[in-house]
């Protein structure tokens, strides 16, 4: 079964717990959208120590949309996050950060932006848990699907066949079958949750995609 993912985007620490509790019934995992105005244009709720005030039975993937995560990803891992998911166009320092993610018995995730080949995961694959591919340009919620990450998430699929990959930004019902087609086993899924008038009823439309 494909495993739905809601994807936080929140101003402040009240939203982000307003929003996990409008989707805790009903999904294991969420995601937490982590932007700091630099990386990209946008800038978010960004305070690993909030999470020790956070009660929820959801496991946690913080997405870290921000330059540099070397200089914060101590933080992070000790938040309470289960799965830390940076951008390989964020920093040089890719082994550095997935070593400590490793060593804190974390799961590790990288994420690539529209333009990166996939090529440049070669020396890092035997590191990840997880790929996550961005099917918008990162920032902003409610953004078009880019048709052309399809290929990409094939590529990714031939090329790495167990491992995890989860693909986040412009996804819904319409979308969902394609990527789901293409090789993902992991949907991130925001808007089309959180601007559902029955959340409850589109994440288990979701979750019974049938392709």
């Amino acid at each position: 079964m494909i495993q739905i993912i809601p994807a936080i985007i929140a101003k402040n620490f009240q939203e982000l717990n307003e929003k996990i509790k409008k989707i805790e019934p009903y999904v294991e995992w969420a995601q937490l959208d982590v932007m700091d105005g630099k990386f990209v244009n946008n800038k978010t709720w960004n305070s690993p120590y909030n999470l020790k005030d956070l009660e929820t039975n959801l496991n946690l993937e913080v997405h870290l949309m921000i330059d540099d995560p070397e200089e914060v990803i101590d933080d992070w891992i000790n938040s309470g996050v289960k799965r830390i998911i940076f951008h390989y166009e964020a920093t040089d320092k890719h082994e550095e950060i997935l070593r400590k993610i490793k060593e804190a018995r974390l799961e590790t995730g990288i994420a690539l932006n529209p333009e990166t080949s996939i090529n440049i995961l070669d020396d890092f694959i035997n590191q990840l848990d997880l790929i996550l591919i961005m099917t918008v340009n990162p920032g902003f919620g409610e953004q078009r699907f880019l048709n052309e990450s399809v290929d990409k998430i094939k590529q990714l699929r031939e090329k790495y066949k167990s491992v995890n990959l989860e693909v986040d930004g412009g996804i819904n019902l319409k979308t969902a079958p394609e990527v789901i087609k293409a090789g993902v086993n992991i949907l991130a899924v925001g808007s089309a949750i959180f601007k559902s008038n029955n959340i409850e009823e589109t994440i288990r439309e979701l979750k019974n995609i049938n392709i």
